[in-house]
């Protein structure tokens, strides 16, 4: 974004962009007050301001910067660029001064940019290239979406890495940090998790390589054997985009990287952990533009969503979502908060980690080495005048305690609990040393879920041998009006030959009517809290994978093996 002068005509005093956007029409002066307000407080460009703002466009704002300095505006929908075109301008520099190099002509190298007065970045590339620019303005988010595109994308891992392997030790280690086909083969990876829809990315060292693996869809896949000389290079490249101590090699250490992937800004939290053949690094991908926070997107059935709702509608009282790591409760509890934030209503969060950052929140990251612990924060936020409370994780008997109590003094707590059913988290609370007598008038409802894969739709087939497999799993009664027939995934390209293709969740919630709070009072066990659930027309997630499984929404395998 640029809020630079252009250059002075007939001795005239240049005038500066907010003028110009004034002079156009494109923005009132309000809007420009606003802007440059908050240009200062976060030390930003006028121009990315007033984007960020909303009151200009990103093609707005590149359209008026190439009237006035003559140019024309490219049009990067689509573009090809030469490989050895590419090769003129390293990919760092493209980045940090925001441009693309479209074609070679002689001497001279036609770039496209998202600031053409640049005068600095335009000198740096001519000094780089030894070619003169002909500059052309472009849109910020059309300059990413190309530099993602035709840089990361223009060789495959496996073209990088044979470009590697032909590099000496001392080239890989200086490589870590500067301009190099190093930085493009960790960009690879990152890129190809993202279009994978990988939820985690695994850089691990064995004895003799470094094993990449991506979990997709909840399931390892490996991707790439990386050669053991490479290990350091690869490792201190990630360390360094996350912000890490790249000489600590002994203890864990926790980082965040902000990855540019098209047009969107994709997350990822980075962890490390030495092992005997090196530190082993873990990224967890946080991409917010895959995943919509909205109760009706979950993939509720009816009735369990109403009673959800109608459970978040409570001004006060405790609800908890269970299930093992991986299952999806992040995602159900930000929609929840979703659902329940409003301008009316003082929402606070304490989570460990803060995943997804949302507006009109409070959110608070844990960190028990400065003393900030769920007890803690829990207790501080009780005087920050709270009506919705997250805890993002009952861990301990204090915690258990104090998450009921609050909920008793009139505040929403939505809490998660590693258990493996609703019915079983009722009896995790009292072992933890949550009051019955407390806990019974307090607990609102208990959802458990689970991810199930679902079945690709480019390769859906039907099975043969239906009837068998379903005896075999103990499935003797079908619903109603349901046939006898099962579907899997025959593998294709757009499933990478696995048969599935993203995931559905399934869902079991436990209300607590008046005979499950007599049973907690007399303090119930889970196999009791289970048939009383059964009572009032629970239906357990292993009956609602089933259904899932008729439906043609996933296979037979894959419920039983998420739901055993």
């Amino acid at each position: 974004m640029a809020d630079t002068e252009s250059a002075p005509e007939g001795g005239q005093h240049p005038k500066p962009l907010g003028q110009k956007l004034l002079d156009s029409g494109l923005i009132t002066p309000e809007q420009l007050t606003l802007a440059l307000h908050e240009q200062r407080r976060r030390k930003t460009h006028l121009g990315e301001a007033l984007v960020t703002l909303g009151f200009i466009s990103d093609d707005m704002l590149s359209s008026l910067l190439a009237q006035e300095m003559q140019a024309e505006t490219a049009d990067l929908s689509g573009v090809v660029i030469d490989h050895e075109v590419l090769r003129l301008v390293p990919i760092n520099m493209a980045k940090r001064y925001l441009l693309v190099p479209l074609s070679r002509d002689g001497h001279v190298l036609s770039v496209a940019m998202a600031d053409p007065f640049n005068v600095m970045a335009i000198d740096t590339v001519e000094k780089a290239t030894g070619l003169s620019l002909d500059v052309s303005a472009a849109s910020e988010q059309a300059i990413r979406e190309v530099l993602e595109r035709q840089y990361v994308q223009s060789a495959s891992m496996e073209q990088t890495l044979d470009e590697l392997m032909r590099q000496s030790h001392e080239q890989l280690e200086d490589e870590a940090g500067g301009e190099s086909s190093m930085i493009r083969l960790v960009d690879q990876i990152i890129a190809q998790a993202i279009k994978s829809r990988a939820t985690d990315i695994h850089v691990e060292p064995d004895s003799s390589v470094l094993r990449l693996r991506m979990r997709v869809d909840g399931v390892m896949q490996q991707r790439l054997l990386i050669p053991k000389p490479m290990q350091a290079a690869v490792t201190a490249r990630l360390k360094i985009m996350a912000g890490m101590d790249v000489t600590e090699k002994r203890l864990p250490q926790d980082g965040r990287i902000a990855f540019h992937f098209s047009l969107r800004e994709v997350d990822l939290r980075v962890s490390t952990m030495p092992t005997c053949h090196g530190e082993n690094l873990v990224l967890r991908v946080l991409d917010r533009d895959e995943t919509t926070m909205n109760i009706k997107a979950l993939g509720m059935p009816k009735a369990v969503q109403g009673m959800f709702e109608a459970s978040l509608a409570r001004p006060q009282g405790l609800i908890l979502v269970t299930g093992p790591t991986g299952s999806g409760k992040t995602t159900t509890l930000y929609s929840a908060m979703n659902h329940v934030s409003s301008i009316e209503r003082s929402v606070f969060t304490l989570e460990d980690p803060i995943e997804y950052r949302m507006p009109l929140i409070r959110q608070t990251q844990i960190n028990p080495v400065s003393g900030m612990t769920f007890p803690a924060g829990l207790r501080a936020v009780l005087r920050q005048d709270p009506d919705v409370i997250l805890v993002g994780e009952i861990r301990d008997a204090e915690t258990a305690k104090l998450a009921v109590r609050a909920a008793m003094t009139g505040h929403l707590v939505l809490a998660t609990l590693h258990t493996n059913d609703a019915a079983a988290s009722i009896q995790r609370l009292a072992d933890m040393g949550a009051e019955p007598y407390l806990l019974a008038p307090t607990l609102a409802a208990v959802l458990a879920q689970r991810l199930v894969r679902s079945i690709c739709p480019a390769c859906i087939e039907t099975v043969d041998d239906a009837e068998e497999r379903l005896a075999a799993a103990g499935v003797n009664r079908l619903p109603d009006g349901m046939p006898t027939r099962l579907w899997r995934g025959a593998g294709c390209a757009a499933c990478d030959g696995t048969g599935y293709l993203g995931r559905t969740a399934v869902f079991e919630l436990l209300r607590i009517d008046d005979a499950m709070q007599e049973a907690i009072m007399q303090g119930g066990d889970a196999q009791q809290m289970r048939r009383l659930a059964a009572d009032q027309g629970m239906m357990a997630l292993r009956d609602a994978a089933i259904l899932k499984v008729l439906r043609g929404e996933t296979t037979l395998d894959e419920a039983l093996r998420v739901t055993a």
